[in-house]
């Protein structure tokens, strides 16, 4: 081009940035055609030599090009400068983004080589170039949400890629810049996340300070936007709804958290840090979200001229945090943003610390899992996310969990059913570890779970509910306190009375334990074994020796010794074990409680060879607790995961292990009241190897809402919480109060569980202690009938009838408590499991007014309510009124305990939390020498108050709620449908998760099979036999034929009514459907 040409170009850069950004994007175009690519090079080259460098250029053609030194030493690679154009509307480069490059210059030269880099906010696009020229790597993407940075960042890689003649400059690899680099429109790393480009290598110099005027941040960003507007992109940033916005780094916290989803597991970021905010802030951005951080370089540069800084005066004005300035770059003393701003005012210059951060995930994978479920719908939760951690062993363990839970919640809508024998897959991980580890060849059969040590061996003394049992002392805290204090040895030697247990504390050291088995002769020995005792297994055998000969069964436990590790310390005990089979008398107790995060985060197992032993241990946790929390095992199941992922499978299959058979004196059994009532129970069926749809366990399979993922999610992300945050009770108190009416008082105890079934157990117990009679009302809880059964307490069964939907009344209460000695008296309500329907106010006024005439103790069970859908007329309730009249007129006696669970009103799931309220303190007293209760841990009482609060806020759980018991009212109505298509009588339900109806075909004869039916199996068994239809057999013809299980009657405790849950997942709940529809016809034929 001629000197005409060029001084045209210059007239029209004159008249305006605009006119002058036209004229260049025109000879951007001829420089990516490369028939007019030389020629456009060389007319650059002309223009640099007619206006130079000067500011004086930018003013007044509003554009300037200048050269930057790279690389003044000698030996250094690549190119000693650059030419580099910038137009007014662009981030001009200056002492922030040289000092960017210095910190980058830290790292050795194979940072970049050969890899795929993305520089965010390049500007002009001089690092970017720099990068690919002094490093080589594969390719490298400059980012700037400016579409004029980008435009004029092009042109500058044409005027470095091409020499002053328009001629290539090849490097030692013989590519051209061009090769190397690409600059690309992109809010942050949009445009690598949306092209699927995975980066080795993410670098950053991006605006930390909140624009003063945050309007402004909400305009389109285009090209023709104002020069004024594009600019202040490089100084400023808008609000990006993280916790870090409040310190003016919630764009870079956004551009780490974007990072992460497009960085490879090895890759690296590296950040420029203004320290306006303090050094332990910036670096607590990047260890919070999982990096390792290593500072590269820091120095001292001045404040911006033209950035304004009272967007940092405000944070400070609002919250007790102090930014850091200087005064001038010699200044060492920090002072606070308002103190600079107004120095600055004043003509002052101020500085701020620089720092280059180089980070670097420390479990990259299941770090991008994390980040993966919270972009999924639940970045409200992110700012509770700490993975910064001091101890690495803390780090292993905690960040593979929260990649689990991740992936459980991200992936599935509901927690599945779960038998009580404990998660299956928790159950077969312990079984692969005592297998790998120990080589001791388990399966997940010889495994039970519960819920605590405490919980096991109490399940097991009340299962065989021997009258003396020894247990070692450290092992007797949390054992019901009557045990520990009765005096009938001799009876118990003497046999006298079944009823009474004794516990004698022994010493742990394996000589005087056995001397004391020898002498005392118990029929259950549960003991551990002594550090100085553990590496050899011959206490053990002495043990076993010892307990065998006198008939006694053996609970050894070896909590102390169990490490979760992969390389375990040497236990004598499972030496023993993985070359000889378990003896039939003994098990083996292990607590798990060593895990490097929760102290109070328990799971206990028993392992054992005997079938019966086991399954009778289960039905025990299921009666006498629930269930054992499912996130407990999930966090311990992921423990075993680790430990077990990298390990082949077992190469040398063990031998098949024979039982040994106990050639000893006649062995303690089963207590005959325990097994009658486990036998005669109709508990939750299980089989592995067929499915089974559940409409007979009061659990929530419906979606959980997010709301209750997030907040089970957050529990687990959190540290260091306060006490404030999972202390529940004040939230409890207001539940109560506002649900039910039921006020409280500074003699009001809450007690919390796992489960509300735990402290019904307790509340028992209590009763049994004070020589009560637990009434229950025909149509009750069956699960709550047979606890009362199995601790052996004094059971009455109130009738009911048809004509009142088989609820209770206070004309019934007055007949049937007349001839009750120190009545308890149980009511399910508002809503009544099983029937689903409701008492009035006015009915619960009536009931508590017969009780109080008797002096009755009542619990009410509200554990089944809240999800009430058709409720004309019932208006809810207010017992408050009613409880303070007779409270004072009444008998003394009378009190109303008040029992709930929090599953099904905050749908939550497998968040299992279970409440007591207790107001008389010899009550309170009683309820506590009963000490064995499994708690919610710190994770769930934080989740449960959180839930709590959305319920109280409009838009929040209550909206989910109300959406999700129309669900419940579509279910119920779809099943009383096809129920009575079916030939039953049912009974409406107005509220809940369950309903009632009995059939019309009873006395029938229906053909099933000896075993479970597998309903998608074309096999058909053989073996067939014929069952009469009655109120207690239909259960087991139906699950037979069909593999849908329901309660009978007999659970139920109305005559022939059976009972059905409908909480399913849709999938289920049509399968529900066709297999009452399949059953219709197999009676019918």
């Amino acid at each position: 081009m001629e000197m005409v040409q060029v001084n045209e170009f210059l007239k029209q850069c004159q008249q305006s940035g605009d006119a002058a950004y036209a004229a260049f994007k025109s000879l951007l175009e001829r420089l990516e055609d490369p028939k007019t690519r030389c020629e456009a090079r060389m007319f650059l080259s002309d223009l640099q030599s007619r206006v130079g460098s000067s500011d004086d250029c930018l003013h007044r053609y509003h554009f300037r090009i200048q050269d930057i030194y790279l690389d003044q030493h000698q030996g250094s690679q690549g190119r000693k400068k650059l030419t580099m154009m910038v137009i007014p509307s662009i981030f001009i480069p200056e002492d922030w983004s040289f000092t960017f490059y210095e910190g980058l210059n830290r790292h050795p030269d194979s940072i970049f080589k050969d890899k795929t880099v993305a520089e965010l906010g390049c500007g002009n696009g001089w690092i970017t170039i720099a990068i690919a020229d002094k490093w080589l790597p594969a390719k490298v993407y400059g980012l700037d949400i400016n579409p004029r940075a980008v435009k004029v960042s092009w042109i500058n890689l044409y005027m470095n890629a091409f020499d002053e003649k328009g001629q290539p400059i090849y490097d030692e690899e013989k590519k051209t810049l061009l090769d190397r680099v690409e600059f690309h429109e992109s809010d942050l790393l949009a445009y690598c996340r949306e092209h699927d480009i995975q980066l080795e290598r993410i670098v950053g110099c991006i605006p930390q300070i909140l624009n003063p005027n945050p309007e402004a941040m909400s305009k389109m960003i285009t090209e023709n936007a104002s020069e004024e507007f594009l600019y202040s992109l490089s100084n400023y940033c808008a609000l990006q709804g993280f916790v870090e916005d409040q310190f003016g780094l919630g764009l870079i916290a956004r551009a780490v958290e974007e990072g992460i989803a497009v960085i490879k597991p090895t890759g690296i970021m590296i950040f420029n840090m203004g320290g306006r905010p303090g050094q332990g802030v910036c670096k607590r951005l990047f260890e919070r979200r999982g990096f390792l951080v290593n500072r590269l370089w820091q120095t001292k540069v001045l404040q911006a001229g033209d950035t304004d800084i009272s967007a940092l005066v405000e944070i400070e004005k609002n919250s007790p945090h102090r930014f850091e300035f200087f005064m001038g770059l010699s200044g060492d003393q920090p002072i606070c943003a308002r103190t600079a701003w107004a120095y600055g005012k004043a003509g002052g210059r101020i500085s701020h610390a620089l720092s280059v951060y180089s980070c670097q995930l420390r479990q990259p994978n299941q770090v991008k899992v994390i980040f993966e479920f919270l972009k999924s719908g639940f970045q409200e939760i992110s700012s509770s996310l700490d993975l910064s951690f001091e101890d690495d062993s803390v780090a292993d363990e905690k960040i593979p969990f929260l990649a689990y839970l991740a992936r459980v919640l991200k992936e599935n809508s509901y927690f599945p059913y779960e038998p009580p024998a404990g998660c299956n897959s928790f159950r077969n991980l312990i079984a692969a570890f005592m297998k790998t580890y120990h080589h001791i060849p388990l399966t997940s059969d010889n495994v039970v779970v519960f819920p605590s040590r405490t919980v096991a061996i109490e399940n097991a003394l009340r299962l065989f509910s021997p009258r003396l049992a020894i247990v070692d002392e450290h092992l007797t805290r949390n054992l019901p306190r009557q045990w520990l204090t009765s005096l009938a040895i001799e009876t118990a030697e003497n046999g006298l009375s079944e009823d009474a247990l004794t516990v004698i504390e022994a010493p742990r050291q394996s000589d005087l334990m056995i001397e004391l088995i020898k002498r005392l002769k118990p029929q259950v020995v549960v003991t551990g074994i002594a550090h100085f005792e553990s590496v050899t297994s011959s206490a053990f055998v002495q043990l076993l020796d010892a307990t065998r000969e006198i008939g006694s069964r053996l609970f050894l436990d070896i909590s102390d010794h169990f490490e979760l590790s992969s390389l375990p310390g040497s236990s004598g005990v499972l030496k023993y074990l993985s070359g000889t089979p378990f003896p039939s008398h003994a098990a083996i107790l292990c607590g798990l409680v060593k895990n490097q995060v929760y102290s109070d985060l328990e799971v206990a197992f028993v392992i054992s060879e005997e079938e019966a032993i086991l399954k009778a241990l289960s039905k025990t946790v299921e009666v006498l607790e629930g269930n054992t929390s499912l996130i407990s095992q999930y966090y311990y199941g992921c423990l075993f995961h680790e430990l077990l992922a990298f390990q082949l499978t077992d190469r040398h299959p063990h031998p098949e292990r024979r039982i040994e058979k106990s050639k000893s004196v006649e062995m303690i059994g089963f207590a005959t009241s325990a097994i009658s009532v486990l036998n005669n129970s109709e508990l939750s069926i299980s089989d592995d190897r067929n499915s089974l749809i559940h409409m007979d366990v009061d659990q929530w399979f419906l979606p959980m809402p997010s709301p209750v993922k997030a907040a089970i999610f957050e529990s687990f992300a959190r540290q260091k919480m306060a006490e404030s945050e999972i202390d529940v009770t004040p939230s409890i108190k207001q539940f109560v109060k506002s649900n039910y009416g039921f006020s409280t008082d500074s003699s009001t105890e809450f007690i919390y569980s796992d489960c509300s079934q735990a402290l019904f157990k307790n509340l028992v117990l209590c009763c049994i202690q004070e020589g009560g009679t637990m009434c229950f009302p025909a149509g009750s809880n069956g699960n709550y009938v047979s606890v009362a059964k199995f601790l052996k307490a004094n059971v009455v069964n109130i009738p009911t009838n048809s004509k009142e939907g088989f609820k209770l009344t206070g004309e019934i209460l007055n007949k049937a408590l007349e001839t009750v000695k120190k009545p308890w008296v149980y009511i399910s309500g508002p809503t009544i499991n099983p029937t689903g329907l409701l008492y009035s106010n006015k009915e619960m006024e009536n009931i508590l007014t017969a009780c109080a005439r008797f002096g009755a103790r009542v619990v009410i069970d509200t554990s089944f309510s809240g999800l009430e859908f058709d409720f004309q007329g019932w208006g809810g309730w207010n017992l408050e009124g009613c409880l303070s009249k007779l409270s004072s007129s009444g008998n003394p006696s009378f009190c109303v305990s008040l029992l709930g669970g929090l599953s099904l009103k905050l749908l939550s799931g497998a968040l299992k939390f279970g409440f007591l309220a207790l107001n008389q303190p010899h009550l309170i007293d009683a309820f506590h020498s009963f000490p064995g209760l499994s708690k919610p841990h710190s994770t769930d009482k934080y989740a449960i108050k959180k839930l709590l609060a959305l319920q109280e806020q409009k838009g929040g759980m209550l909206d989910v709620v109300t959406e999700h018991t129309r669900h419940l009212e579509n279910r119920a109505k779809r099943l009383k449908e096809e129920l009575e298509k079916c030939g039953w009588n049912v009974l409406r339900p107005l509220a809940g998760v369950s309903m009632v109806a009995k059939p019309s075909f009873l006395n029938k004869a229906v053909k099933v099979s000896h075993s479970l039916k597998d309903t998608g199996s074309s096999e058909k068994d053989a073996s067939t036999y014929e069952v009469q239809l009655d109120g207690s057999t239909i259960r087991e013809a139906i699950v037979k034929t069909t593999g849908l299980c329901i309660n009978s009657g007999s659970w139920t405790g109305i005559p022939g009514y059976c009972r059905f849950t409908f909480a399913l997942e849709d999938t289920e709940f049509e399968q529900a459907l066709a297999c009452l529809v399949k059953f219709k016809s197999i009676v019918g034929n």
